[in-house]
């Protein structure tokens, strides 16, 4: 077995030692205030950009409303074989305790059938079910308007794959930007 001499500490070189982890120390510290220097400035930085895609998007929603609102109202409002009579823009739904339950994009009215779309500048399939909810919302909270006809109908600029069919398959009409002009799928619409 091979000896190990360890050498004996001095007052000397324990102060020597514990200069050099108070520069070690010192350095590190400065090394770790350099690192949250920069990530604040990163925080920052995707915190603007948040801000800007999020105004993109919405200005991009914003855009769809416009877009369908006024393609609807250029001319007698014709769908699903109904002609609407009234055109109503962000119907807020609120329930007895004052909370926001939904809100209706687009609302048509006629005197026997409400048609309610929801608009979106890229249709998603998580917006289907999100359409769908707001049949029983618009049910509770609009009893006179319970004997009409209630069509259900997503307006987008863009679909995703699978998005129509899906549609299709729960009745909900489909309304598209095809170049200059508005096309509704209606064909397997249901009344809910």
């Amino acid at each position: 077995m091979e000896n190990i001499t360890i050498p004996t500490a001095t007052p000397d070189s324990v102060w020597a030692l514990l200069q050099e982890i108070a520069k070690r120390q010192a350095e590190t510290d400065l090394q770790i205030a350099k690192t949250s220097r920069q990530i604040e400035k990163t925080d920052k930085q995707i915190s603007r950009l948040e801000k800007q895609v999020g105004g993109i998007s919405n200005n991009n929603g914003a855009f769809a409303e416009e877009y369908f609102v006024n393609s609807l109202r250029k001319g007698d409002i014709i769908l699903f074989g109904e002609k609407f009579d009234k055109l109503i823009k962000s119907v807020i739904m609120i329930d007895d305790k004052d909370r926001i339950r939904g809100e209706i994009d687009t609302l048509l009215i006629n005197g026997k059938a409400v048609a309610i779309l929801e608009t979106k500048y890229r249709a998603r399939e998580n917006n289907i079910d999100h359409a769908l909810k707001k049949v029983k919302i618009f049910r509770d909270r609009f009893p006179e308007y319970a004997n009409h006809k209630l069509y259900l109908g997503i307006a987008s600029m863009v679909f995703d794959a699978n998005v129509e069919e899906k549609c299709i398959e729960n009745g909900i009409a489909i309304i598209k930007q095809v170049g200059d002009n508005i096309v509704v799928y209606d064909e397997n619409l249901k009344t809910f």
